[in-house]
C-alpha cells in the first residue's frame, strides 16, 4: 500500500462517522506525517506498513470522537503516531479497560497484593493487642466464675 491508498482508505472509514472537517485534518495530518519520514529517508511503503491498517486508525479516531463531547477532532502532541497522548480534556475522567490477559493477571496480582496487605494489617494488630487482651479475658472469666460460685 502506498500513501495514496492509504490516505485514500482512511477518508473512505471516516467518511459519515465523523465531520467533514475531522477527516481533512486526519488526512492531511497522515499525510504530512508519511511525507516528512520518507524526508528523514525511510521508503513510503515502510512508513505506512508502520501505521497499519487505515479502517483500524479510523476507528480509533470515530472512537475518540465519541467520547469527547464537544471537541471537533482528536489533537495529539506528537507528530508520531507511536507516541501519540491525547491532550487534557479538562473532564478528569479515565476508564480502564481489563481487556487483554496481561490486564487481568495484573489485575488479579492487584487483587491478591491487597488482600495479603490487609491480613497482614490485622495480623499484626492482633499480635500487638492479643499480649494484653488475653490475659484480661482471663481474669475477667475467673472474676465471672468466682462471683457465679458465691
Amino acid at each position: 500500500m502506498n500513501k495514496v491508498e492509504f490516505i485514500e482508505g482512511l477518508q473512505k472509514a471516516l467518511e459519515m462517522k465523523v465531520s467533514p472537517q475531522t477527516v481533512r485534518e486526519n488526512a492531511s495530518y497522515y499525510s504530512q506525517y508519511i511525507e516528512d519520514e520518507v524526508r528523514k529517508g525511510r521508503s513510503e511503503q515502510e512508513v505506512v506498513e508502520e501505521l497499519g491498517d487505515p479502517w483500524v486508525i479510523a476507528r480509533t479516531i470515530t472512537d475518540t470522537q465519541g467520547t469527547q463531547e464537544g471537541i471537533e477532532s482528536a489533537y495529539y502532541d506528537s507528530p508520531y503516531p507511536q507516541h501519540k497522548r491525547k491532550k487534557n480534556t479538562g473532564n478528569g475522567t479515565r476508564i480502564f479497560m481489563v481487556d487483554s490477559w496481561w490486564k487481568r493477571l495484573l489485575f488479579m496480582v492487584c487483587i491478591i497484593g491487597v488482600l495479603f496487605i490487609v491480613f497482614a494489617v490485622i495480623s499484626g494488630i492482633i499480635s500487638l493487642i492479643a499480649p494484653v487482651v488475653i490475659p484480661i479475658l482471663c481474669v475477667v472469666m475467673i472474676i465471672r466464675i468466682m462471683r457465679n460460685r458465691q
